[in-house]
């Protein structure tokens, strides 16, 4: 180890999930640890690809495990519930059975799926009514019933129903939304309490920090919700529009307040250096459609900034995306080929882009689990950060 490492292993054995931190930088909060879950042991920091409606778009379930090496996916309590629906979900014997997944799931609750419906919802202390983005048809979801949703598809990790706000948002409004999800996390952990998994494994329950961009509201928030007791900690209610240094800001001020025994997760966050900044402030966890949704648009991540794969300059350059890169997309295939592939409007292409991406952000976090334990992320994070977010593309499209 380092100067810039503090070497240690803090075991927390009355933690549920087995938490162990392994390593704490000395130079920053940046953390690598590990828990176990019902479906293996998830490493971090780790980050989850989206596979909302039980797959993560344009890749398989064996690429994502044995090519890239994803332990962990999200999926989506409100889709799951609307499509295929709970009877399916059921009687296939949970998510895991019926999409073939045998690693660790994660489930949002849909509370940000709702936020964004905006004028088809409607909230009160016992949940919140919306109607279907599928057909207009009319649903209630309270804290109580979430939680059964959620013991149907089988997660290993579930979160609480909560409200997320937007951004600018006003004081007064963010301080209600943060007193309801305190109010509906008691009503969510009740039900966890007094309800058991269905299919044989355990499932854990983390509470989602929320308070806008307040930091007395954030911090009765994570005091709420750790006067709970729960088996980890979600951030919300950030990304969703305030500046880069807001959520900076945020972050770090709120990963001080948490118990360092559990881990912490950044909800919907994101591009690149956002990761890594969040990493030097604490957080273990992160999700985004970011690389998938980016890679169906012919956008792609590179150690060198973000290229356009679109681009005519791309049509006679035959070295890979990323010479960097090893998956199997780079190892294969060339920018040229690619570009033709998006041309032609071929799924292949959406395919062999998505490989890439997932591969990069994979590799970004695994990176800087082996940057902390070394003992030299700081020195790493400065030296890359700043290539990340540039885009590189001089060429225009045809």
């Amino acid at each position: 180890m380092t100067l810039g490492t503090l070497s240690l292993q803090l075991i927390f054995p009355e933690n549920i999930l087995n938490f162990v931190l392994t390593v704490k930088d000395k130079l920053c909060k940046a953390r690598a640890c590990s828990f176990q879950t019902g479906h293996g042991i998830i490493e971090t920091p780790v980050f989850m690809p989206v596979g909302t409606q039980g797959t993560v778009k344009a890749i398989t379930q064996r690429i994502l495990k044995e090519d890239i090496g994803n332990r962990i996916i999200l999926a989506n309590t409100y889709h799951l519930y609307l499509r295929p629906g709970l009877e399916v979900l059921k009687n296939a014997g949970g998510l895991h059975e019926f999409m073939n997944w045998n690693r660790a799931i994660l489930t949002d609750s849909g509370g940000f799926q709702i936020y964004s419906l905006s004028d088809l919802r409607k909230l009160n202390s016992n949940g919140v009514e919306f109607k279907s983005h599928l057909d207009g048809s009319k649903h209630f979801f309270t804290p109580a019933k979430v939680i059964e949703i959620e013991r149907i598809i089988g997660s290993d990790i579930m979160m609480p129903l909560d409200e997320c706000t937007p951004y600018p948002c006003e004081y007064d409004y963010a301080k209600k939304s943060q007193e309801l999800t305190s109010e509906w996390a008691k009503l969510n952990m009740d039900a966890f309490v007094n309800s058991k998994p269905l299919y044989g494994h355990k499932q854990y329950l983390f509470g989602i920090v929320q308070g806008s961009v307040y930091k007395d509201l954030r911090e009765q928030s994570a005091l709420d919700l750790m006067s709970i007791n729960f088996d980890g900690y979600s951030i919300g209610g950030l990304a969703v529009g305030e500046p880069a240094e807001k959520m900076y800001e945020m972050v770090d001020f709120i990963t001080d307040i948490l118990p360092e025994e559990k881990p912490r997760y950044l909800m919907g966050v994101g591009r690149p250096e956002n990761i890594l900044e969040a990493i030097e402030r604490g957080v273990d966890m992160f999700d985004c459609v970011m690389p998938t949704r980016n890679a169906r648009n012919a956008n792609l991540f590179t150690s060198n900034g973000i290229i356009s794969i679109r681009n005519a300059g791309y049509k006679n350059d035959f070295k890979p995306v990323d010479e960097n890169c090893n998956c199997y997309t780079c190892k294969n295939f060339t920018r040229s080929y690619l570009r033709h592939l998006f041309v032609s409007k071929e799924i292949l292409g959406l395919m062999l882009a998505t490989i890439h991406n997932l591969t990069f952000y994979n590799n970004l976090v695994t990176t800087a689990r082996k940057k902390i334990l070394e003992g030299s992320f700081s020195l790493w994070k400065s030296e890359i950060i700043d290539k990340l977010s540039v885009n590189i593309n001089s060429f225009k499209e045809e």
